[in-house]
């Protein structure tokens, strides 16, 4: 009777987290989004992060060690450091290559953990399947729960192939299957992506957090945009669409491009003026300037490569709109910072986008990835300033409710929730 009593007593306690583990292998927070593989993900483990360590839980990011000048430790801010981990050679390798060096990258972290004066995680959380699985190993040794945040789904991205993109392999399916099986919680971006979680992988909703991302409100600001506008010599009568992202097929940068040159050759009235923020990814093959020049679009689009928070932020201001033409996406940070700053989006109608955007409101959803009905949607929103103005201040609003605390606090919640399901009666 007194043992039953003091087992619900432990389970009725709020679990204390202290310091959290995040598992970040294929790519590391410190890396500049929009290079490589390095995109919106990147930002998020950056970000939530920070956040958690705001609010009083240190966090320890380990990540692959790519090149030999990069410290064994960063700081990137109070509360966090960044352990890059010697596995393989110190260069970046393909993803499909990371999985022959699970069990090194595995022995080194357990090794680094090891040598840590504090000894002991409360939590593991795991991003991208690649970590999730080493995170299952992890957490059998430690004795600590996993949560895991999925990012993208095999499943989900093979069911959306561009002509040309290669299926994700069989073996990224059943690591996925084995965290969703294996994890203490999940967490997903959106509910539509739970929803996915439930349908592919037959994930348990209960064990299932959303916490959608969040945006930095004090980088991402809808101020000075005239401003922004002379600082990137941008025409001031342009009509200046904007696409930030990887240069690859999975993004639609193709798709922008290809109804851009329908909208010139329909409306040659148009100053139009298009930016690509970005670098090539994935498949080596994709080669966007041929397209922009079968599109007749050479003279006025530029292409610069990633850049910075707070120029990113600047370019936002800088757009009438800015372009999310994605096959897929579990939130997709760009359209939340676009609108942060002022600018309305003109998005896919697909995973997390229809979250992130308020369809008519804030920006425009379009169904598919007919380049015909995107020259629509963009000329609708060339013709109507008014409702482009009006649309870029709501999308400020919209954006405000979508900070990095919130999200850190949900996270919170959810390492107490796998926390408290290993709590078992003191002996």
């Amino acid at each position: 009777m007194v043992l039953l009593f003091a087992v619900n007593v432990r389970r009725n306690a709020v679990p204390l987290i202290r310091r959290v583990a995040f598992l970040s292998l294929h790519t590391s927070p410190m890396e500049q989004p929009g290079a490589g593989d390095a995109g919106g993900m990147n930002v998020y483990v950056r970000a939530l992060a920070m956040a958690l360590a705001e609010s009083g839980v240190e966090v320890e990011i380990f990540t692959r060690s790519t090149k030999a000048s990069q410290p064994a430790v960063e700081h990137p801010g109070p509360g966090v450091c960044v352990h890059n981990v010697m596995a393989g050679p110190r260069r970046k390798l393909p993803k499909e290559e990371l999985p022959a060096l699970l069990h090194q990258m595995v022995e080194e972290v357990d090794r680094i953990r090891g040598s840590q004066l504090h000894g002991r995680y409360d939590a593991i959380h795991s991003h991208y399947w690649v970590s999730g699985v080493a995170g299952l190993e992890l957490s059998e040794l430690w004795g600590v729960p996993l949560v895991h945040t999925m990012h993208t789904m095999a499943k989900v991205k093979n069911l959306v192939l561009e002509s040309g993109e290669r299926p994700e392999p069989r073996r990224r399916e059943e690591g996925e299957q084995r965290i969703v099986d294996g994890a203490a919680r999940l967490v997903a971006n959106t509910p539509a992506e739970a929803d996915e979680l439930v349908s592919h992988y037959g994930a348990d909703l209960d064990r299932i957090d959303v916490a959608p991302p969040g945006v930095d409100l004090k980088v991402f600001t809808p101020s000075f945009r005239r401003k922004s506008r002379r600082e990137r010599d941008v025409r001031p009568d342009s009509f200046h669409i904007l696409f930030a992202g990887r240069i690859q097929r999975l993004k639609g940068p193709q798709v922008f491009v290809k109804a851009a040159g329908i909208l010139r050759k329909r409306r040659p009235d148009i100053d139009l003026e298009m930016t690509i923020l970005g670098s090539l990814s994935g498949a080596k093959d994709f080669n966007l300037q041929h397209i922009i020049e079968d599109a007749g679009l050479a003279d006025v689009v530029t292409h610069r490569p990633p850049v910075v928070a707070p120029e990113l932020a600047s370019w936002f201001r800088s757009a009438d709109v800015v372009v999310m033409p994605s096959f897929s996406e579990s939130f997709g940070l760009v359209a939340l910072e676009a609108q942060a700053c002022g600018t309305p989006v003109v998005a896919t109608n697909v995973g997390g986008l229809s979250r992130a955007i308020s369809d008519g409101r804030t920006g425009m959803l379009v169904d598919g990835h007919d380049p015909s009905d995107w020259a629509d949607a963009l000329e609708d929103l060339y013709d109507d300033a008014q409702t482009r103005e009006d649309m870029g201040r709501l999308a400020a609003t919209h954006a405000e409710s979508f900070g990095w605390q919130r999200t850190a606090a949900i996270t919170l919640e959810s390492y107490r929730e796998a926390v408290g399901g290993l709590l078992v009666p003191r002996r």
